[in-house]
C-alpha cells in the first residue's frame, strides 16, 4: 500500500468525522483505533438478550454538524427528533410541569410553559425574565464570560437557589456535566443561547432509536468502508513525530506509517502521550466529570413517557429504552445521571436499589412492578470539567507541528463536550489537513484487527 495521505488516530465521533471528511476531500485515509470497536464513548453492550447503551446521549435540533454526520453515515432515520420541544418535569408525590415550546417566536416560545412551571413559585417564575433577556445580550466571544460561574451570574440576576436547582440545572447538568454553581458562564451561555433562545426550534430534543453500537459504529463502519478508509482496530499508537522530509511518522506495534497529515482525535491524556514534547500544554487542569446510567428492566410498563426530567429526586433524566433494548415484554427505563461524582464510586446493587425506589416515587405503578434486571454503566471521565478557565485550556485544531492536527470534544469548539462538539472538531481538523470536502469515489476498504498493547 502506498503511504497514506492522512492518518487519523482515534475512532470516536471526532475521528470518524475527520476520516470521512478527509476521504470525501479525496485523501487516502487510515483510521487507527486502540479498541476493537469504533464509536468512542458512544457504545453499547448486550446482557441477557437486551441491548444497553453506556450512556443516554442526546442532541438538539441546533446540533447541525451532528445531524449532518448522521445523514453522512446513513443513520438519520434511526433517531427520534421531537417535532416540538416537550419535556415533562416530575417530582415525587405527583407534582408535574412541562418545559415546552409554543408557536410563538423566540424568545417568547418558552414563556407559556415557564409561566405555568409549578416547580417554581409565582415570584420565581416572574424573575426568569431578567436572566433570559440578559443572556440574549451577552457576547459569546467575550473571554470574561469564562471567568465566573453560571450560578454566580444567575444569583446576580435574581435567581434563587431553588430556581437554579429546579430549572436552570435541568439544562446545565446534562449539557455541561457540572451544576450551575461550577459551570463556566461561557459554556452555559452557549447552551442557552444556541440551544434555547436564539431560535425557537433549536432546543427540540433528539436521541437514538437504536443501540448506539448500531447508530454510530455499525453505520459509521459501513460509511468508512464505502469511502475507502482503511480502519485498523485493536492497535495502539505509540507516538507521532515529524520526519526530516516533512512527513509525520505514526509508530504502532505492528507497523509504522508516514503521512503528510495526522489528526489525533483521542482523549486529552492519550493525546498528550503520543504527541511530540511541548506540542500540547499539560491537560490535567481540564479535569474530568463522570456520568452514570442506571438501567432498570421491569416486568410491566409503568409509564407512557418517552423521556422525563425530575426535580426533588436523585433521578435526573429518565428515558424509555424498551424498543431499542430489544425487549418484547415489560419496560426498560434508563436513568441518566450527569455530574455523577456522588454516584460513580457506589456499588451497582446500591445504585439499582436507590433508583428503583426513586422510580417508584415518580411512577406509582413501578412500586408494583418486579425488577427483572438492573444494570449500571459508568464513564469516569465522560467529559472535561466545564468550570471557569476552561476556554484557555482547550487547544485548537492547529498545532505548532506542520501537518499535525487535534480533534475531540475537549478541543476548542466553542461548544461543551458534546457529540456536536466532537463532530465539529473532526470536520474542522480535516478541513485544515486536506481542504473542504468533495465527492469521493474511493475503493471499498478493509477493516483490519491488530494486536493491542
Amino acid at each position: 500500500m502506498s503511504a497514506p495521505t492522512v492518518v487519523v488516530v482515534g475512532a470516536g465521533l471526532a475521528g470518524i468525522s475527520a476520516a470521512l471528511a478527509a476521504a470525501d476531500a479525496g485523501a487516502e485515509v487510515v483510521l487507527i483505533e486502540r479498541r476493537n470497536r469504533i464509536g468512542g464513548l458512544t457504545w453499547s453492550f448486550r446482557r441477557r438478550g437486551l441491548w444497553f447503551d453506556n450512556g443516554q446521549h442526546v442532541f438538539l435540533r441546533c446540533c447541525t454538524a451532528y445531524r449532518e454526520f448522521l445523514r453522512r453515515i446513513g443513520a438519520s432515520e434511526q433517531v427520534v427528533l421531537q417535532d416540538r420541544l416537550k419535556i415533562p418535569v416530575l417530582e415525587p408525590g405527583g407534582a408535574r410541569a412541562t418545559i415546552a415550546r409554543s408557536p410563538l417566536p423566540s424568545p417568547l416560545h418558552l414563556a407559556p410553559s415557564l409561566a405555568r412551571y409549578r416547580h417554581l413559585s409565582l415570584g420565581e417564575r416572574a424573575r426568569l425574565v431578567r436572566p433570559a433577556l440578559a443572556l440574549r445580550r451577552l457576547d459569546l466571544a467575550d473571554p470574561a464570560l469564562d471567568e465566573i460561574t453560571f450560578g454566580a451570574w444567575l444569583a446576580r440576576h435574581g435567581q434563587s437557589p431553588g430556581a437554579i436547582q429546579r430549572l436552570w440545572n435541568l439544562i446545565i447538568l446534562p449539557t455541561v456535566n457540572v451544576p450551575a454553581g461550577e459551570a463556566s458562564l461561557a459554556l452555559a451561555a452557549k447552551v442557552f443561547r444556541t440551544g434555547l433562545l436564539d431560535r425557537a426550534d433549536a432546543g427540540d430534543l433528539g436521541w437514538s432509536a437504536v443501540p448506539l453500537a448500531q447508530l454510530h459504529a455499525g453505520n459509521g463502519g459501513r460509511a468508512l468502508a464505502d469511502a475507502g478508509v482503511e480502519t485498523v482496530l485493536g492497535c495502539r499508537v505509540r507516538s507521532v513525530s515529524p520526519e526530516p522530509d516533512g512527513r509525520l511518522l505514526v509508530s504502532t506495534p505492528g507497523r509504522d506509517l508516514r503521512a503528510g497529515s495526522v489528526i489525533v482525535a483521542t482523549p486529552p491524556e492519550a493525546t498528550q502521550a503520543v504527541l511530540p514534547p511541548g506540542v500540547l500544554r499539560p491537560t490535567e487542569a481540564l479535569g474530568a466529570s463522570p456520568i452514570v446510567n442506571v438501567h432498570l428492566v421491569l416486568d410491566r410498563k409503568v409509564t407512557d413517557l418517552p423521556v422525563a426530567a425530575t426535580v426533588g429526586s436523585p433521578a435526573q433524566f429518565i428515558f424509555d429504552r424498551t424498543e431499542s433494548a430489544g425487549a418484547v415484554t415489560g419496560q426498560c427505563l434508563s436513568i441518566s445521571l450527569s455530574a455523577a461524582d456522588a454516584y460513580i464510586g457506589l456499588r451497582p446493587e446500591e445504585l439499582v436499589r436507590t433508583f428503583t425506589t426513586a422510580l417508584g416515587d415518580l411512577f406509582p405503578a413501578a412500586r408494583h412492578a418486579r425488577l427483572v434486571d438492573g444494570v449500571v454503566s459508568r464513564e469516569h471521565a465522560a467529559t472535561f470539567r466545564g468550570a471557569p478557565g476552561t476556554a484557555a485550556l482547550r487547544p485548537p485544531n492547529l498545532t505548532s507541528v506542520d501537518g499535525l492536527f487535534l480533534a475531540g470534544a475537549w478541543c476548542d469548539t466553542g461548544w461543551p463536550a458534546t457529540m456536536e462538539g466532537a463532530v465539529r472538531s473532526g470536520v474542522g481538523a480535516a478541513a485544515l489537513a486536506v481542504g473542504p470536502p468533495a465527492p469521493s469515489s474511493g475503493p471499498t476498504a478493509r477493516v483490519l484487527t491488530g494486536t493491542s498493547s
